[in-house]
C-alpha cells in the first residue's frame, strides 16, 4: 500500500521535513537527468552539441512547466478531499484529473511539435547548432504524454501525503537514464537525439512505478462512473490548473527571451550560460521539494479548516528553506568549478572562456538564493489554499522584470548584465506573494471566525 499521510496531526516542522526529504532525494535524482545528459553531450560531443542543448532548454522548459502546471493544479483539489475525509469525491476528482491530463498532453504534443522550429528560428538560435536543438526537441516532445502520465500519478500520490513513491519512481528513471545515455550517446553514437530518447524511456519507466503503487490504495475505489466527465468538476479542476499551466508558461517565456538575448553573444557564452542553467534544478531542488510538500500540508489543513496548522507551517518551512539555501550557496561558491568542469570541454581557451562566463553567473545565484526559497515556499502556500490566480500574477510579475532587465541592463553592464535579469525575476515575485499570503490568510480567518 502507498505511504499515504494525514498532515492535519503531528508537529508542521517534522511532517513538512519528513515529506520533503523524500521529495529532495528524488528530485536529486531528477536532475540527473538534465546533468547526465549535458554532462555526456558536453564531453562526448563538444561545445557547439552543448550551446545546442541550451538553446532548446527554456522551449523544453515551457511545456515540462505548463504540464506540470496542470498536475499540481489537479492535485489540490485532491488534497482537499483527503484532508476532509471524503474518499468517494477524491476518486471522482482523481479520474476527472486523469482524463483532462490526457486531453491537454495531446494538444501540447500537436502544438509543441507544430511550433517547435518556428520558434527556434525567433529566438535567434545560431544556424549551427538549429538542426541539433530541433532534433532534440522533437523527441523530447514526441514523449509528451508519457512526461504528463508520470506527473498526473506523482501528483496523486503527493496528494495522499505520499512523497516517498515518486522518490522511487525517480530514482529507478534516473539509473536508467544514466545507462540509456551511456548507451545511446557513447555508444551507439546517436548523438543528441541519444540522449532525448533515454529521457523519454526512463519517464515510461517512473510513470509506470507510480501507477503501480497507486493500483495498491486501499481507499481508492474507483467505479465506472468516476471516470464520466463532470462539467461542474471539470471546470474547477480547469479553473486550478490553468492559472499554474499559465504561471510556469509565461515565465518560460521570459526565459525565452532572455535566450534570444544570450544567443547574440556567441556559441561560447551561450555554453557558459547553458553549463551553469543545467545547475538551476540543483540550486532550487530543495526549494521545490518543500514546495510540493507546502501545497500538500496547506491542502490538507484547509480541508479539515485547521487555519492555526498552516500560519505554524509558514514559519516552520521558511526557517528551514532559509538554512538549506545558505547552505546550497556556500557550497556552489566553494566547488562550483569542479562541477562546471565536468560538463565543459574543448580547446584550453574555449574551456576557459566558457568555465568564467558559467562560475560568474553560478557566483551571483548562489548569493541571492534565499530569494528564490522564499518565492517557492509562498507561492506553494498560497496554491495549497487553492488561490492560484495571485501565484500567476507573481508568475507575470517574474516575466516582467526577467525579460525588461535582460533588455535592458546588458546595454548598460554588458554582457554580464544578462545574469542579474534571474534574481529581479525572483524579487518581483516575491513582493506579490508575501503581500497576498498575509492578506489572504487575514481574510481567511477572518472568515472562520466569522
Amino acid at each position: 500500500m502507498a505511504r499515504i499521510q494525514n498532515m492535519t496531526e503531528g508537529k508542521p516542522l517534522k511532517l513538512i521535513l519528513g515529506f520533503s526529504l523524500p521529495l529532495m532525494v528524488g528530485n536529486v535524482f531528477q536532475q540527473l537527468y538534465t546533468v547526465v545528459d549535458t554532462m555526456v553531450v558536453g564531453q562526448a560531443l563538444g561545445v557547439g552539441a552543448l550551446a545546442a542543448l541550451g538553446a532548446s532548454d527554456w522551449l523544453n522548459w515551457m511545456v515540462l512547466g505548463i504540464v506540470q502546471g496542470f498536475a499540481q493544479g489537479f492535485s489540490i483539489k485532491m488534497s482537499h478531499e483527503f484532508g476532509a475525509g471524503e474518499y468517494r469525491r477524491l476518486c471522482k476528482t482523481i479520474a476527472n484529473s486523469l482524463l483532462l491530463a490526457l486531453g491537454t498532453s495531446l494538444a501540447l504534443l500537436a502544438a509543441s511539435q507544430l511550433c517547435a522550429r518556428p520558434i527556434l528560428l525567433l529566438l535567434q538560435t545560431p544556424e549551427a547548432i538549429v538542426a541539433d536543438s530541433l532534433s532534440y526537441l522533437r523527441i523530447l516532445f514526441a514523449g509528451i504524454p508519457v512526461v504528463m502520465a508520470y506527473n498526473i500519478l506523482a501528483a496523486i500520490l503527493r496528494a495522499l501525503g505520499d512523497g516517498k513513491t515518486p522518490l522511487y519512481a525517480m530514482i529507478v528513471a534516473a539509473l536508467i537514464n544514466v545507462a540509456l545515455d551511456l548507451l545511446f550517446v557513447l555508444g551507439l553514437g546517436w548523438g543528441i537525439r541519444g540522449a532525448a530518447a533515454a529521457t523519454i524511456i526512463a519517464q515510461v519507466c517512473s510513470g509506470l512505478f507510480c501507477l503501480t503503487v497507486i493500483r495498491r490504495v486501499e481507499l481508492l475505489r474507483f467505479e465506472r462512473d468516476d471516470f464520466r466527465m463532470s462539467r461542474a468538476l471539470g471546470l474547477h479542476l480547469m479553473k486550478l490548473g490553468l492559472p499554474m499551466a499559465f504561471q510556469n508558461g509565461i515565465i518560460a517565456v521570459g526565459g525565452m527571451i532572455v535566450q534570444s538575448v544570450v544567443n547574440g553573444f556567441g556559441v561560447l557564452f551561450i555554453a557558459g550560460f547553458t553549463a551553469t542553467n543545467k545547475l538551476y534544478g540543483v540550486l532550487e531542488v530543495a526549494a521545490t521539494s518543500y514546495g510540493y510538500a507546502m501545497v500538500t500540508y496547506v491542502g490538507q489543513n484547509l480541508g479539515a479548516k485547521r487555519m492555526e496548522r498552516i500560519s505554524s507551517g509558514m514559519r516552520s518551512a521558511l526557517a528551514v528553506a532559509m538554512g538549506t539555501s545558505a547552505l546550497i550557496a556556500a557550497a556552489m561558491l566553494l566547488f562550483g568549478r569542479r562541477i562546471l568542469g565536468c560538463f565543459i570541454s574543448g580547446t584550453p581557451e574555449d574551456v576557459a572562456v566558457t568555465m568564467d562566463i558559467a562560475f560568474f553567473y553560478l557566483a551571483v545565484m548562489s548569493v541571492f538564493l534565499p530569494i528564490l526559497y522564499i518565492l517557492h515556499v509562498v507561492r506553494s502556500a498560497l496554491q495549497g489554499m487553492g488561490d492560484t490566480f495571485l501565484p500567476m500574477l507573481s508568475g507575470i510579475a517574474e516575466f516582467l522584470m526577467r525579460t525588461g532587465s535582460a533588455l535592458l541592463l546588458p546595454l548598460f553592464m554588458g554582457e554580464q548584465g544578462i545574469f542579474y535579469a534571474e534574481i529581479l525575476a525572483w524579487a518581483g515575485a516575491d513582493v506579490i506573494l508575501v503581500t497576498s499570503y498575509f492578506l489572504r490568510m487575514r481574510k481567511m480567518k477572518g472568515t472562520m471566525a466569522g
